[in-house]
C-alpha cells in the first residue's frame, strides 16, 4: 500500500488538497499530518487506511485546514523571499556604486580570458611538444573541472539572475519562478 491508494479515499471524503498532495510528492508530509488529526497507530499509508474508514468528517477536515494552512504559510515566506530578493534587484538598479553594478560583467570577462589563457598555454605547450607540462596539465584535470564547474555554475546563476532583472524591468512584474512559484501562486489566489 502506498499513500497514492490512500489520497483516493481522502478526496473521496472531501479533502481534495490533501488528497492531491498525499498523490505527490509531499506525500509524506501530508499523511503525517493526516495521521495526526486522525489519532492513525503510524504516519504510514496503512496506518492511515486502518482508521479512515471510521474517521470523523470534521477530523479529515482538520486535516484539510491544516494542509492548506502549511502551504499557506510556505508560500507566505516564499513571497517574503521573493519580495526582499527583488527589493535588492531594484536597490542594485538604481545604485550607483560601481563595485555593485559591475562586479557580474567583470567577473564574466576575466572568467573567458581565464579558459582562453588556459586553452593557450594547452595549444602552446601541444606545439612544442612540452610533455611536462601537459602531464602537470592532465594530473591536475580534476581539480580543473572542479574548478572551473563551481565558476560556470556562479556564472550561470548570474545569466539567469540577470536576465530574470532585465524582464522584470521590461513587463514590471516579477519573472516566472518555476513550479515553486507556480504554487504559491495558486494558493494566493485562493485567499
Amino acid at each position: 500500500m502506498n499513500w497514492n491508494d490512500v489520497a483516493r479515499q481522502v478526496i473521496g471524503l472531501g479533502a481534495p488538497f490533501l488528497g492531491n498532495a498525499l498523490g505527490g510528492p509531499l506525500g509524506g508530509a501530508a499523511g503525517r499530518i493526516l495521521a495526526e488529526a486522525l489519532g492513525a497507530p503510524a504516519a504510514t499509508p496503512g496506518g492511515v487506511s486502518e482508521v479512515l474508514p471510521s474517521a470523523n468528517p470534521e477530523k479529515i477536515l482538520e486535516a484539510e485546514n491544516r494542509w492548506i494552512e502549511m502551504i499557506r504559510a510556505e508560500a507566505d515566506a516564499q513571497r517574503t523571499a521573493i519580495s526582499e530578493t527583488h527589493q535588492t534587484i531594484r536597490a542594485e538598479l538604481i545604485s550607483n556604486d560601481f563595485v555593485q553594478r559591475w562586479w557580474r560583467p567583470i567577473y564574466a570577462f576575466e572568467l573567458t580570458l581565464e579558459c582562453a589563457a588556459l586553452w593557450a598555454v594547452v595549444v602552446h605547450e601541444f606545439w612544442t611538444g612540452d610533455v611536462q607540462t601537459i602531464n602537470a596539465l592532465v594530473n591536475a584535470m580534476a581539480l580543473l573541472i572542479a574548478y572551473w564547474g563551481f565558476r560556470f555554475g556562479v556564472l550561470g546563476v548570474y545569466v539567469s539572475g540577470r536576465t530574470r532583472e532585465k524582464l522584470c524591468e521590461v513587463t514590471g512584474r516579477e519573472a516566472d519562478s518555476g513550479a515553486v512559484g507556480k504554487l504559491v501562486k495558486a494558493i494566493t489566489r485562493r485567499k
